[in-house]
């Protein structure tokens, strides 16, 4: 399985293949698993849009069918969570997210098996849940037990789980780019072009896969067909709507977290697996006031947008579908939060869609046409993901003349939701777990990072001389064979020179790490965006240090920053694509202290060096130190040192042009200004 995990030919391309058709499958064998257990509680495969209707399965139960059918359900999943696999708990997303930025990507094979039956148990049983969080953790979990078996190492496994929960979504709703948007966009959280490839296929399998059986209708088929926004001045209640959404969005996530912090604080010190069975009663009294509650709720949303209901209802129903989602996951119960925002933008749009129509007349457009618009708006709002909002609303409803709405309603709901709240509805359940992963992410760190604020400047800047011209101050001169002579003032003998590479102080830390990884063990000079100045140093270690502050606040997981930022360690090809910008008038030194040498058992800052020279580091046996006045030198302790020297003077070309590497480093030079 070498190649499969050398990730060059066909091996990721298979992979995404695989991924592909098992999220596919698995998305037709949850669907039909919630089908199952709704018609075994009810008798039909949907239930709740007809309001008071007991169970005919279960008739001697009359009406208290509502309150102990989740109690009962909770009796079953509770344990099977508890015992198998408790990240099957809750709606899924959060523990995906979390296992792509901290955990290499690995998710137990098990999950998928547990997450399958506890939500399709929990939604069956009347859980007022969403079937999106569950799919996503199967694909994903199923994609990482492949990838895991594989040993894939961890940049690709991660590719492999956003396959799986983009494939998930694919196939449950018919829509294939809303599944690729989920998997970048909230999975990886990263657009990369290889693993937008990657995701794009396995979505495009799982869908192939699933069209067989659940059929090639957009998921939202029965939303009324030909809406139309109108007259353009209709934007401007778009524009009112999304925000509205938008704070019913950040309602909805508020309460959320809110309802389970009430439950662990009533169940707590409790056994856990109990939980879902015990407090089931108090979620099946809240069916019984408002049974369209039970379940995901899509035939509802259907009748919302027929105009079935009243506008007063609208509102209870948006707000109702708040309280029981939060309620079916505070008390323990397993399944996604997608659904629940598409039925509260449906329904809150819905009722604003009913009211500026009777204020404006039928100019004001369609009533469907805002609860449309709001599903995306409430759920942009909820979990900040605009491009997979608006692909989800267009691409499910099947009516793609309503993206520039839908565009205006994601765009002002994501600006909302992000000035009013920092976490989304995925990510707060992990900073209050204390792990922020917009913070962590590799990607944010190096590009709020510049090299001037990570290097060691100089006290004073040394001048870079025109090529063909030797520095102001006269260091070592080359000698016939290329290398440099003893400088005078220099303690010891010198055991080694080389030509430094540059950095300029504009370019990114991406560049940096990859210059320094192949030509920097002492660092790399840093030169001012013109190329007229050396104003530092940088170093492997201050890179490290810096990022470990900027990602995680701590030096312990510097490796870690580093392995995630420099993708490219140790390539050729890397090397290629990266070329050296050479240091013109500049060589690095290596002065070894000998025993007799006067340096031996002084200070370095005591020492003279020669003009215009810049001790860079100290080799004191095998550690790397950065040139501290306050280090004591030792016999075998090598001193690096930036030290002046003159050139060779450049003939020009025959058309009076520059040599060729001068040019070239002119150019990069003022590429990086």
């Amino acid at each position: 399985m070498a190649w499969l995990r050398a990730g060059r030919g066909g091996g990721m391309l298979l992979l995404a293949l695989v991924v592909g058709v098992g999220a596919g499958l698995g998305a037709v064998v949850f669907r039909y698993l919630i089908y199952f257990f709704t018609w075994l509680a009810t008798g039909h495969s949907q239930f709740g849009q007809a309001g008071y209707t007991g169970s005919s399965h279960l008739p001697w139960l009359g009406l208290g069918f509502f309150v102990v059918i989740p109690a009962i359900g909770g009796l079953l999943y509770g344990p099977l969570i508890y015992k198998w696999a408790r990240e099957a708990r809750g709606h899924g997303v959060p523990e995906v997210m979390i296992a792509v930025a901290d955990n290499g990507g690995r998710i137990r094979w098990q999950v998928s098996v547990v997450k399958a039956l506890a939500s399709a148990l929990c939604i069956g049983s009347g859980g007022s849940v969403g079937r999106e969080g569950p799919i996503v953790q199967i694909g994903s979990a199923m994609a990482s037990s492949v990838g895991q078996w594989v040993r894939l190492p961890e940049n690709r496994l991660r590719i492999m789980v956003a396959c799986g929960a983009a494939g998930g979504i694919s196939a449950t709703f018919n829509a294939p780019i809303t599944g690729v948007f989920f998997g970048v966009e909230i999975i990886l959280r990263e657009f990369a072009v290889d693993a937008l490839f990657t995701v794009m296929l396995s979505a495009m399998v799982a869908d192939v896969v699933a069209i067989p059986f659940l059929g090639d209708k957009p998921f939202l088929s029965g939303f009324p067909a030909g809406i139309t926004l109108g007259s353009p001045r209709n934007y401007l209640l778009v524009a009112v709507l999304a925000v509205l959404a938008a704070l019913v969005g950040l309602a909805f996530k508020s309460v959320l977290y809110k309802v389970e912090d009430w439950c662990d604080a009533l169940w707590k010190g409790r056994p856990e697996w109990a939980r879902p069975a015990v407090l089931g009663l108090a979620f099946g009294l809240l069916l019984l006031a408002l049974p369209q509650m039970y379940g995901v709720g899509y035939p509802v949303m259907f009748k919302t947008t027929a105009g079935d209901y009243a506008i007063w209802f609208l509102v209870v129903l948006a707000f109702g579908k708040i309280l029981a989602t939060s309620v079916s996951i505070g008390i323990g119960g397993s399944g996604g939060i997608f659904a629940p925002s598409l039925f509260i933008g449906v329904t809150t749009g819905m009722a604003y869609g009913d009211i500026v129509n009777h204020l404006f007349g039928a100019g004001a457009g369609q009533p469907a046409l805002y609860a449309v618009v709001a599903m995306g708006a409430v759920f942009t709002a909820a979990a900040r993901a605009p491009l997979t909002s608006l692909a989800s609303v267009v691409e499910m409803s099947g009516d793609f003349s309503l993206t520039l709405p839908v565009m205006l309603a994601v765009a002002v709901a994501s600006t909302v939701s992000r000035a009013l709240s920092y976490g989304t509805i995925y990510t707060t359940k992990l900073l209050r777990r204390g792990t922020d992963i917009d913070r962590a992410a590799p990607w944010r760190a190096l590009q709020d990072l510049k090299i001037t604020d990570v290097m060691r400047p100089f006290q004073l800047a040394l001048p870079v001389p025109p090529v063909g011209t030797a520095p102001a101050a006269q260091g070592g001169s080359p000698s016939g064979d290329g290398s440099v002579q003893k400088p005078d003032a220099v303690p010891g003998p010198v055991t080694d020179s080389r030509e430094p590479q540059a950095l300029f102080a504009s370019e990114s830390l991406g560049q940096a790490l990859r210059q320094l990884e192949v030509y920097g063990r002492d660092g790399l000079p840093v030169i001012s965006p013109d190329g007229q100045r050396v104003e530092g140093w940088v170093t492997g270690a201050s890179m490290l240090r810096a990022l470990a502050r900027q990602v995680t606040g701590s030096q312990a997981d510097a490796t870690r920053a580093q392995a995630a930022a420099d993708p490219e360690h140790g390539d050729a090809e890397a090397i290629l694509a990266h070329p050296p910008v050479p240091l013109p008038g500049y060589r690095v030194i290596e002065i070894t202290v000998t025993a007799d040498s006067p340096a031996a058992g002084r200070k370095l800052g005591d020492l003279s060096w020669p003009p215009a020279s810049v001790p860079v580091s100290v080799l004191s046996g095998r550690r790397l130190r950065p040139p501290d006045s306050e280090i004591t030198l030792s016999a075998g302790d090598r001193v690096s040192l930036l030290i002046p020297v003159p050139q060779d003077p450049q003939p020009p070309h025959a058309d009076g042009g520059t040599d060729h590497a001068a040019s070239q480093r002119a150019s990069t030079g003022s590429s990086s200004v």
